[in-house]
């Protein structure tokens, strides 16, 4: 197994003092005489080549402190893995900590890409492992120069930790730190001092490392459905470097900020509707409010907030073309901005609410979609960048509105999966099981005819059809044979009710069949 490891800076590979990033040669050179032999130790078909000719521009060493990374630096590191995707069959990033969730963040989004409708058109089929440390990797003799590794530091857990994790083969983005494996797109920056930096307030890890590692088999992605989506593809390759290179051109000139929501004095004007007014008049092209709770923000008038001066900021800044996204600044959670009249007027603002997508996560995906408008490949209008930003397209939120055989497979008695407008619900009702109704309850479709008693039962997508069983396991209803990947609700009223092909895509409305 061939595994790149590039190393942009940060502390782990930083010596002297101040701390300062080593440049990638003589990190490299230490690496193989220090590492290399440790790591042939626990897998002897690890072959790993220490990338030095990657250098960002921003810096004289070539390396920088994650500080100081810019999105044009996510796509330099996409832009190499994607250029050696033949060579290796891994890729192991060493990042500095304080923007690594952003780059973890981003890099799902540079290297996978999705039609309109959020089918994958090229996916990662490799693992691709960010780690960092909270204190070097090396020492440096301050006479001879001569480097050596470290003591039982989280830096030498974390890689042999991000070794572990290439060798999986888990098709992904993935950040390895204090023994867990955590979804890149998932991840929070939590502790500035300790050695567990890193968490993932809604996602359990996708694996940790004890004796060995452990692979939790619910969590990773499965990466493609097929060869003809898989970056493996020489044609698909071709088409995501060119996408790539579009978006590499745009990302520059394409700025998404955050906004938390705090308490502030409210007049005319107020300061944080003249925060929003200045993020359109510099150019923001995106905004990720971070609200309060369950994604309430202030709107400038508590007894009626759609007439609140910052209501009227955001619905100025949609109209004018600027994505708003509605997150929340708690760690853990999900955005539902119904829940409250303090939230549920941002919706009608032109707010995009993002489940449990965390923040940094919500401005990267924003940040790369935008900029990927106007290639060839995907001419995209602002409606579809909004409709993309709602779906779960690589498990960087929880899916909420199909059932998925590779990504949500099943609705447990009492679950539901509901359409992006929240207009539709499909519920697994104790007593009726499958049954759809609209936003009031009214029931609009039930899978079987007759109700009760308590049936237990499970809705599965087991890529093959969607089957409802009861808790004995008798099949009561099914639809599909051998060719449906699962079903989606979503607000068209003739056809509630999508079932979708082994892609993804939509293949057939789903009727009523008998119980």
């Amino acid at each position: 197994m061939r595994i790149a490891l590039i190393n942009t800076g940060g502390t782990i590979s930083c010596t002297g003092t101040p701390l300062t990033p080593m440049g990638a040669a003589p990190f490299a050179a230490a690496a193989r005489a220090t590492l290399d032999p440790i790591f042939a130790q626990q897998f002897d078909d690890v072959e790993i080549d220490y990338i030095t000719d990657l250098s960002f521009p921003e810096s004289q060493t070539g390396t920088l402190d994650s500080t100081n990374l810019q999105p044009s630096d996510w796509c330099l590191l996409a832009d190499r893995i994607l250029g050696d995707y033949t060579r290796y069959d891994a890729w192991i990033v060493l990042h500095g900590t304080d923007t690594m969730a952003y780059t973890a963040g981003a890099l799902p989004f540079l290297l996978s890409a999705f039609d309109a409708r959020g089918v994958a058109t090229a996916v990662l089929d490799k693992p691709v492992v960010l780690t960092g440390s909270q204190v070097p990797l090396f020492s440096e003799d301050a006479t001879t120069g001569t480097l050596s590794l470290r003591f039982n530091t989280d830096a030498f857990q974390n890689v042999c930790a991000a070794v572990a994790a290439a060798h999986t083969g888990i098709p992904e983005v993935m950040v390895a730190f204090r023994g867990d494996v955590f979804r890149g797109a998932r991840v929070l920056k939590t502790n500035a001092t300790m050695d567990d930096a890193f968490s993932s307030p809604n996602l359990p890890p996708l694996a940790q490392l004890g004796i060995t590692l452990m692979v939790d088999p619910e969590e990773p992605l499965a990466g493609p459905v097929d060869r003809s989506v898989s970056l493996s593809d020489a044609a698909t390759l071709d088409r995501a470097r060119d996408r790539l290179a579009h978006i590499t051109a745009r990302i520059p000139h394409t700025a998404v900020a955050p906004l938390a929501a705090f308490p502030a004095a409210v007049g005319a004007p107020g300061f944080l509707e003249k925060l929003i007014d200045a993020y359109v008049d510099t150019g923001a092209n995106g905004i990720v409010l971070e609200s309060y709770g369950e994604g309430n923000f202030p709107s400038g008038n508590p007894d009626d907030p759609a007439t609140g001066a910052i209501a009227r900021a955001i619905r100025a800044a949609t109209a004018s073309g600027v994505l708003i996204v509605n997150a929340t600044q708690v760690l853990a959670g999900t955005v539902d901005a119904t829940a409250y009249a303090a939230g549920s007027w941002l919706a009608d603002a032109g707010a995009v609410s993002i489940g449990d997508m965390t923040p940094i996560a919500a401005l990267t995906k924003a940040l790369v979609l935008l900029s990927e408008r106007g290639w060839t490949g995907n001419d995209w209008q602002e409606p579809t960048v909004r409709h993309l930003m709602r779906l779960s397209l690589l498990g960087e939120s929880r899916v909420t509105d199909r059932l998925d055989a590779h990504r949500r497979p099943q609705l447990l008695p009492g679950e539901q999966i509901t359409s992006l407008d929240g207009s539709r619900v499909l519920v697994n009702d104790e007593l009726r099981g499958p049954t759809l109704r609209d936003a009031n309850g009214t029931v609009l479709w039930t899978a079987l005819t007759s109700v009760g008693p308590d049936r237990g039962g499970r809705l599965i997508a087991d890529g093959r059809r969607v089957v409802f069983r009861d808790r004995d396991g008798r099949v009561l209803w099914s639809a599909g044979d051998e060719d449906v990947s699962g079903l989606v609700v979503q607000a068209d009223a003739s056809a509630n009710l999508v079932l979708l092909d082994p892609r993804g895509r939509p293949s057939a409305v789903l009727s009523p069949a008998p119980g």
